[in-house]
């Protein structure tokens, strides 16, 4: 039982209750098939607003006006694009807390939680206004007699994005930003389960003059993806969310000819050795493991304890996770919030109960847990398992919930090898006070993002994000330079202006 006294955030709760329905051309209109489903806030577990659903006929006028915006807007000068986007970054900072609002009523997760979530989707757009940069090619004079050589990157077309529950802002921002800046027209399915910050930013966008056409939302469950999938106008796909979906988003896809970057789920391990400073590495692990209730791709939702470290680290886990601050978001002093549905928390539960049939340890019970005030809402507590073992279905599995297992070894090399064994590769982190041990964790764990004494490593703008093995289904990683070369394809030129034009056909390949 949690009891909320503390002081309010200065936003105020987002309170509508207007449809969401979908964005084209410019333009707010319903879906066609006249079908809804509610939206909660899981704080109050009751159905605040509806979402429309929408038709692949809806996919298809998206499209048609996503395609007629594409010829003129990757025409448009790149710096031209970037002043667009800057005015976008200018009223997204001008936003955030409203936004942050919006999320915290429709996910979730606490107000300050989801501030740091726009604020990371704002790093993103930030890196977007550099696009004539970023879309330089490379030259070569005289690359054969009399003949010069360059490179350029050209937009795709039409792209698409399909975003999960957990971040409605910062995800979509690891796409369309980079999408629109390199020149191609732009649109975005959102989760049905927290859709309103699709259209929240949608508004910004045209406030900040981005033509009509150019960035498009469709909401929707599986019948709109697949759509996108199959359209034969869509070029390139961009997905987050779960393996399962992320497999299958890919092979469908390739069936249908596009390109794919599809990134899975996740089973993050944090290595704990036996000389990390106690203090600190709690700290580190509650955060990264319970915030956001632990609904990110990037949540640490393993500790591995190297030789004695646990004996002397678990008094201290805990207590903490005892006393995690669970509560309604828009308290200040709020650390962790409800899950997005009852299906969630039934979902995360029932992982919780197979821990307990499979033999685990379970330390700290955060189910049957409830808020004073809010006793419909999705909350549970922290749960702690410990004496997990690699067979256990809390292990192997992504819970995507308020639950960390821990699990013991006795040397780095078991770590390293218990770690590179997983079928996820995502995220990664090492706790030490050792720099030739954190060396060692780096080159050879077998993960796409890494931190050493950092719980959470996700990258930032100018790099890319994504894991390994089955995290990432695709080549190429999301936002950065990875995300300029996703959303433009390269096309070389050779040019050679002799001074006399002879007649006669020339059999060979220049050649220097």
């Amino acid at each position: 039982m949690s009891n909320p006294t503390s002081t309010l955030a200065p936003q105020p709760p987002y309170t509508s209750t207007a449809d969401i329905v979908n964005y084209i051309n410019g333009q707010e209109v319903a879906g066609s098939s006249g079908k809804k489903q509610g939206v909660y806030n899981p704080s109050t577990g009751q159905v605040t607003r509806h979402v429309v659903l929408s038709t692949p006929d809806d996919v298809q006028n998206a499209v048609v006006a996503a395609r007629a915006a594409s010829v003129a807007w990757g025409e448009t000068p790149p710096i031209r694009r970037a002043r667009i986007m800057n005015r976008f970054l200018q009223l997204m900072n001008e936003h955030t807390d409203e936004l942050a609002a919006l999320i915290t009523a429709e996910h979730g997760k606490v107000f300050t939680d989801a501030q740091g979530e726009v604020q990371r989707g704002i790093d993103i757009i930030e890196f977007a206004c550099g696009i004539p940069q970023l879309l330089k090619g490379d030259y070569t004079d005289q690359v054969s007699t009399g003949i010069d050589n360059w490179t350029m990157r050209q937009p795709l077309g039409v792209v698409a994005g399909i975003t999960p529950f957990n971040f409605p802002c910062m995800v979509p921002c690891w796409m369309f930003p980079m999408a629109i800046a390199a020149g191609n027209a732009f649109i975005l399915k959102p989760s049905e389960r927290d859709p309103g910050a699709s259209l929240f930013m949608a508004r910004l966008l045209k406030q900040a003059g981005l033509p009509d056409g150019v960035f498009n939302v469709i909401q929707g469950d599986k019948v709109v993806v697949d759509a996108l999938i199959e359209h034969p106008e869509v070029a390139a796909l961009s997905f987050v969310g779960s393996t399962p979906i992320a497999h299958y988003i890919y092979e469908r896809g390739a069936h249908f000819g596009k390109r794919v970057q599809a990134l899975g789920g996740a089973k993050n391990h944090m290595v704990i050795m036996p000389d990390a400073d106690i203090a600190r590495t709690v700290d580190a692990l509650v955060g990264a493991a319970y915030g956001s209730a632990g609904e990110r791709c990037m949540a640490i939702s393993v500790a591995v304890m190297v030789g004695d470290i646990g004996a002397r680290i678990m008094p201290a886990l805990i207590e903490r996770t005892r006393t995690l601050k669970v509560k309604d978001g828009m308290y200040l002093d709020a650390e962790m919030g409800p899950v997005i549905t009852p299906e969630a928390r039934e979902r995360i539960a029932a992982y919780i109960q197979s821990g307990v049939e499979q033999g685990a340890e379970l330390l700290v019970d955060g189910r049957n847990f409830t808020v004073e005030g809010f006793e419909q809402g999705f909350y549970l507590g922290g749960t702690l398992f410990d004496k997990v073992t690699p067979d256990m279905r809390i292990y192997q599995e992504e819970i995507f919930g308020p639950v960390l297992v821990c699990v013991h070894v006795n040397s780095l090399d078991e770590a390293i090898d218990l770690v590179n064994r997983h079928e996820y590769g995502n995220g990664v982190s090492c706790f030490t006070s050792d720099g030739h041990t954190a060396r060692e964790f780096t080159r050879r764990i077998q993960v796409g993002m890494v931190g050493v004494n950092v719980p959470i490593p996700v990258p930032m703008s100018w790099h890319g994000f994504g894991g390994w093995k089955r995290s990432l289904f695709g080549d190429m990683h999301a936002y950065g330079e990875e995300g300029v070369r996703f959303y433009t394809k390269q096309k070389s030129i050779m040019q050679r202006w002799p001074e006399n034009i002879t007649k006669g056909n020339d059999f060979i390949m220049p050649t220097a």
